[in-house]
């Protein structure tokens, strides 16, 4: 008899796959109420007297998709909105007389918008339960990610700088030890996160390991999520303040651009809808302008890899945001140069140790 726990994970697992399939990505999302408004307004002009009684109903429902679309994010409440005046004018439509016989292309529709609103209900259920699972998480930042990996690692060698990489799944994906071998690179990148996972990780996956230095790439995803630039801004000046308190030496990235040129292989991998290119100039002069005034370094990767039309060059990603190879081994010069320059030792320092090793 398979075990109860076995029992357990395999629907659990489930319960988490259905709950995928039903929340929607929000452009999906958009794509799936925009085709509600427009069931709407096309059955109420087959129904005698639906238009006119319909009326108020119809235009709430315009009113909570605006205001939708407006919001940074998917508002929980937007969205209830939205499909409570949905749902008021289904009942109204099923109470109103219909024509006999009835437009079979109206009955179709009629069918295609009770289906919609389901799938549309579905997904708001998914949505307010990843919600609630965010807010109950024990782990919230993921601390047990790198939490075994920290216990393991001893502390810097005083000839070695320690220099470790926070971000997300674009620091997650950079196999620092192959770039940059025989240095104390540390990765702690950790995919999907937003600036504000990562301030909550600074302590444990930063601090403790005692680094001279932090390379902080981070951003993307909450752009990505809709959220508002000063909320990004202050969550980075919190993060780099951290750094400054414990003498850690700051480095912060540009964002790299996205691009979509990769869509055909993919509709995902239509990237500048989610990360407009505008915002993500808007916060890499802010990034840029950060590290002039406190005197940080600011590693310009988005020059390097934009290309004339204002996008991530095709050929350094495959899915129009993460570095392939060939984007990685742009980024790690950039990198490596800028680091060695703050590192560098000074000629008195570096004559003594040539004398130390023989070398003259």
């Amino acid at each position: 008899m398979m075990h109860r726990c076995v029992w357990a994970l395999i629907l659990c697992a489930g319960a988490l796959s259905a709950q995928n399939q039903a929340l929607l990505q929000r452009k999906d999302a958009a794509v799936l109420y925009q085709r509600c408004l427009n069931l709407v307004e096309s059955t109420s002009a087959a129904v005698p007297g639906l238009v006119r009684a319909g009326a108020p109903v119809v235009e709430n429902v315009r009113q909570s998709l605006k205001m939708l679309e407006a919001s940074p994010r998917e508002d929980g409440r937007l969205t209830y909105d939205l499909l409570r005046n949905l749902r008021a004018y289904l009942a109204l439509a099923e109470s109103v007389p219909k024509p006999y016989p009835f437009p079979e292309e109206a009955r179709k529709q009629f069918a295609e918008l009770r289906d919609s609103i389901d799938r549309a209900d579905s997904h708001f259920a998914a949505l307010l339960e990843t919600k609630e699972g965010q807010l109950v998480t024990a782990d919230r930042d993921n601390l047990a990610r790198y939490a075994e990996a920290n216990a393991r690692i001893g502390p810097p060698s005083p000839n070695q700088p320690r220099v470790v990489f926070l971000g997300d799944s674009i620091t997650d994906g950079w196999r620092l030890n192959e770039y940059f071998p025989g240095r104390d690179f540390v990765n702690r990148g950790i995919g999907g996160q937003i600036t504000g996972q990562m301030l909550g990780r600074m302590l444990a996956d930063v601090v403790a390991l005692k680094p001279a230095a932090v390379v902080i790439l981070a951003g993307t995803n909450d752009i990505g999520r809709g959220a508002p630039v000063k909320a990004i801004q202050d969550n980075l000046t919190m993060i780099a303040d951290l750094a400054d308190k414990y003498k850690i030496r700051v480095m912060m990235a540009s964002i790299l651009p996205v691009s979509d040129y990769h869509r055909g292989n993919d509709p995902r991998y239509e990237r500048t809808g989610q990360r407009p290119p505008a915002t993500i100039l808007e916060m890499n002069r802010w990034i840029q302008q950060l590290c002039q005034s406190r005197r940080y370094v600011y590693i310009d990767y988005f020059s390097a890899m934009v290309d004339d039309a204002g996008f991530l060059k095709k050929e350094h990603a495959d899915d129009g945001l993460h570095p392939n190879s060939l984007g990685y081994r742009v980024m790690a010069p950039i990198v490596l140069t800028a680091i060695d320059k703050q590192f560098a030792p000074a000629p008195q320092q570096e004559q003594q140790r040539r004398r130390r090793l023989g070398v003259f």
